[in-house]
């Protein structure tokens, strides 16, 4: 399983509370790739384009993260659940 440990937000907007906000992030679990930090960018593009592979955040309840784009900006963002703070922000982050 592909899990999402960590976050890395934009210089200056480290107490953001938005998803859109965030740089990278960092994967383990990859077969074909080291774990490490990867761009949200190309983050969107892998979850939009393997159907059968997806990435959990590493906090309970373990939500899939979703594709999702802002005008022309991708990002990703935790699958909704009854949290009210998408769970990929309460992941520990790393400057």
């Amino acid at each position: 399983m592909i899990k999402a440990t960590k976050i890395r937000m934009h210089a200056g907007r480290e107490e953001s509370n938005s998803v859109l906000e965030i740089e990278s992030i960092y994967l383990i679990g990859l077969s074909n790739q080291p774990d490490g930090f990867y761009s949200k960018e190309s983050i969107h593009d892998f979850v939009k384009d393997t159907q059968n592979r997806s990435i959990h955040v590493n906090i309970s309840p373990y939500p899939k993260l979703i594709a999702a784009t802002n005008g022309n900006q991708k990002y990703v963002r935790s699958a909704p659940n009854d949290t009210p703070e998408d769970n990929l922000l309460k992941l520990p982050q790393e400057k």
